[in-house]
């Protein structure tokens, strides 16, 4: 983005790395290029004005790697709609001209970076010699590495096929001389996923080898299973990845790239005490809090003055409960050992983020917050419509008069609840996708862990037909019970 206002729009043109494509080059200018990364847009959407300088960094670190493009679709529709966008952003990587996948990886610069040089070139880097074995393992990520006994090896094709599909979260190499594998204990074909060197440890060993034949369901959970190890770095990037698990996360100042050995202090004593409570299927991980502040006040209301230098601890489960440690991390792990032995034994209070339950909600919508979900919306006798809404979206505000004349329809109907919550300020639970607001959800009497996700109209007529079909009893309207 120009932000300086004397510069013409042709000097601002020209000083960004980003292709700028339209209906009339698109085809042939993508084509050029082996793999080119193109982001679909329109000039007046947040998102895509959010991902802009991210997306303009990235261009400039990935010159002469993978070049980044970008269509305007309020200019270029008949690309646009060609490629079936119907969101903004949307990003799509190409190879020799080809839509070869829709790009799902992070939106910072960084991120764009390390996913899209995962994208250049071959999916497994050939190695010829054990200079190229060290210079391949020795990187900020895992390695993963076939040792095959010639280039004709099934092993080898099976391999192959594995990390064309995985090279957008992990990197591959593969050599056919089997004796590069012999200082580290390879006899025959198999592959080696070696830990990043930074995160080498005593608590673990820094390689792990797959004690089964190469297939590709065999070799996906192999590296489900190790890529991570013990403790990993814990990133925006690979966030996602991480999701999903039971995980512990020790937030402090991690710099990998200035001070290894001091991120490696706090690191061990984690891993220390995680070896004794290894068989109880938590995670760890740790993390820079700089990185993470914003989440960390948000979701733990821990602000930048708690801890001081020391880890901060929280747990987040599968549940999406939430814990943190309330003793100052000692050096020793003792504290870290009495938080765990709370855990398991499930002795903590858990968080929540909850606004406080109005003193009066005898309104036509109930009001819900994270301390009174259980009560409201889990009342096993009733059928209730939830909307999840956040304060500043334009289309909840379109929507509460409606809602709310829905909620006063329904209002003698002793069997059904209309509510909203504040996804903003409460916790939702996990049961519930909530993406974008607002979003609304059927909970069915006596169903409480299937909640419906409602895609019908906004209208009251919508809400009320929807609910005709859904309902457990038949509606009550006003005062009077009536089939509609």
């Amino acid at each position: 983005t120009c932000f300086v206002y004397f510069f013409n729009s042709l000097s601002c043109a020209s000083a960004s790395d980003v292709l700028e494509l339209g209906d009339s080059d698109f085809d042939y200018t993508v084509a050029e290029y082996e793999t080119v990364l193109v982001e679909f847009f329109a000039p007046w959407c947040g998102h895509c004005q959010q991902l802009a300088p991210e997306y303009e960094t990235a261009a400039t670190k990935l010159k002469g790697t993978v070049p980044l493009a970008k269509v305007d679709c309020t200019v270029n529709s008949e690309t646009c709609g060609r490629f079936g966008v119907n969101g903004y952003p949307t990003l799509k990587i190409f190879r020799n001209g080809e839509d070869f996948a829709a790009y799902d990886g992070p939106r910072s610069a960084d991120g764009i970076v390390s996913y899209m040089k995962k994208q250049a070139g071959p999916s497994s880097v050939p190695l010829h010699n054990e200079r190229d074995l060290d210079a391949f393992v020795n990187n900020f990520e895992a390695s993963v590495v076939g040792f095959f006994s010639g280039a004709d090896s099934s092993q080898m094709a099976e391999f192959l096929k594995v990390s064309s599909a995985m090279r957008d979260s992990h990197r591959f190499a593969h050599t056919a001389d089997l004796s590069l594998g012999l200082k580290h204990g390879v006899e025959s074909d198999t592959v080696v996923l070696f830990r990043p060197p930074r995160l080498n440890s005593k608590f673990e060993d820094s390689l792990v080898k797959s004690d089964e034949a190469v297939s590709t369901a065999s070799l996906r959970q192999f590296i489900r299973d190790n890529v991570f190890g013990l403790c990993p770095h814990l990133t925006a990037e690979n966030r996602e990845n991480m999701r999903g698990r039971d995980l512990l996360v020790a937030y402090y100042n991690v710099d990998y790239l200035r001070n290894i050995k001091g991120t490696n202090y706090w690191r061990n004593r984690v891993m220390k005490v995680a070896t004794q409570f290894q068989s109880q299927g938590l995670s760890y991980a740790v993390a820079n809090r700089a990185e993470f502040q914003e989440e960390l006040e948000e979701e733990f209301g821990l602000g930048l003055s708690d801890g001081g230098e020391l880890p901060l601890i929280t747990i987040r489960n599968r549940e999406g409960h939430k814990y943190s440690m309330q003793e100052e991390f000692t050096r020793d792990g003792k504290s870290l050992e009495r938080f765990l032995e709370d855990y398991f034994a499930g002795k903590l209070k858990r968080q929540v983020k909850s606004e406080a339950a109005p003193e009066n909600n005898d309104g036509p919508v109930k009001v819900v917050v994270a301390d009174n979900f259980e009560e409201i919306v889990n009342n096993p006798s009733k059928d209730v419509l939830v909307e999840f809404y956040a304060p500043w979206c334009g289309h909840c505000k379109t929507l509460e008069p409606k809602y709310t004349e829905l909620g006063e329809q329904l209002s003698a109907d002793t069997h059904i609840v209309i509510a909203k919550m504040d996804a903003t300020a409460n916790d939702v639970p996990t049961t519930y996708d909530v993406q974008g607001f607002p979003t609304i959800f059927f909970v069915p009497a006596g169903q409480k862990d299937q909640p419906r996700k409602y895609e019908g109209g906004r209208e009251v007529n919508d809400f009320l037909n929807y609910l005709k079909e859904e309902a457990t009893h038949p509606l009550v309207l006003g005062t009077a019970r009536e089939d509609l």
